[in-house]
């Protein structure tokens, strides 16, 4: 079982990954850190919140993250994919009431788990670039691993023609990640763009009461579907970029990766988030201390079964629901 530090934005995707990491046996929730990104920080811890109520975990810390990247630019949102609220057609009831906990938690939570942790970030980089900046090296060695939703290498960026949407979104966070963090594993466009849940997945895992989240998952995708059919109407479902981040450490048998020293551009012209590495025949012999895993390739159909299996869970280690 994996001890997960969860850094997200949560957003409809994030918040999929937040319900399949709580459903999965093989993953163990000790903390979320919500910060900007798809909502505003406020919305975002809001959301999270919520889940944890309907999943009985309040166990669970709520850590707060950053409310705007370290450029001190002014973040966007992105309503029309994830819905005022962050959850589609949902709006969170306003009786969710939690405790939020300083930042400093993340290094309770890192010197409680030494050496046994997973920091997955799903979101914009900035709070976990925060963490190493307060932290420093010796502080961050003690994570086993790092597995971060971003970049997008030899094929197009979803926010501009070169960037992803998260390195975009905070690219000198980005680039502190991936060039001072050590044993990081990216996920990017590359692998999350094919990572296709398609309506009638989410028909089988929601065609009885499974869980405490059935009858979210539904509603939140269809909002979430409708709007990436605007963007590309020849799409057959929508990518679950996060939750195959959480796949991919669950999984890691069903995940190709290549190592490669990554560096985010933080240009604040039209190269602004680009994710570069060194792709050429000979590159992969070059290893050194920040050399990183960039995932390329994946088992479409372990996937897919994986998610409908945890997402039709009817009990976890916490007990029945």
């Amino acid at each position: 079982m994996y001890n997960v530090l969860l850094f997200c934005d949560p957003g409809v995707d994030d918040s999929l990954a937040i319900m399949y990491a709580l459903l999965n046996p093989k993953i163990n929730v000790v903390g979320i850190v919500s910060s900007y990104g798809n909502v505003t920080q406020q919305q975002a811890i809001q959301n999270v919140a919520y889940l944890l109520e309907l999943a009985g975990r309040n166990d669970i810390p709520i850590i707060a993250g950053a409310r705007s990247p370290l450029s001190g630019e002014i973040a966007i949102f992105y309503p029309e994919i994830h819905g005022e609220e962050g959850l589609g057609p949902i709006r969170p009831p306003d009786t969710v009431q939690r405790e939020v906990v300083n930042f400093d938690e993340i290094f309770k939570i890192i010197d409680n788990y030494a050496n046994n942790l997973v920091i997955v970030d799903v979101g914009r980089s900035t709070s976990l670039a925060i963490a190493f900046l307060l932290g420093g090296e010796e502080k961050l060695q003690k994570v086993r691993a790092f597995y971060c939703m971003g970049g997008a290498f030899l094929v197009p960026g979803n926010v501009t023609p070169v960037a992803e949407a998260n390195f975009h979104g905070d690219a000198i966070a980005a680039n502190i990640v991936v060039s001072k963090l050590r044993n990081v594993f990216i996920t990017p466009l590359n692998v999350t763009n094919y990572a296709i849940i398609k309506p009638e997945n989410i028909q089988q895992i929601t065609s009885q009461p499974f869980n405490r989240f059935t009858h979210l998952i539904k509603p939140i995708f269809d909002y979430y579907n409708a709007a990436y059919k605007k963007l590309d109407p020849s799409l057959t479902g929508s990518p679950l970029h996060d939750v195959f981040t959480i796949f991919a450490l669950a999984n890691p048998e069903q995940v190709q990766y290549v190592k490669r020293e990554v560096s985010v551009s933080i240009n604040l012209g039209h190269t602004k988030g680009e994710s570069i590495a060194d792709f050429r025949a000979r590159s992969s012999e070059q290893v050194t201390p920040s050399t990183d895993h960039i995932a390329i390739s994946f088992n479409y159909e372990a996937f897919v079964q994986d998610f409908t299996n945890v997402m039709t869970s009817r009990i976890n280690r916490w007990g029945a629901y």
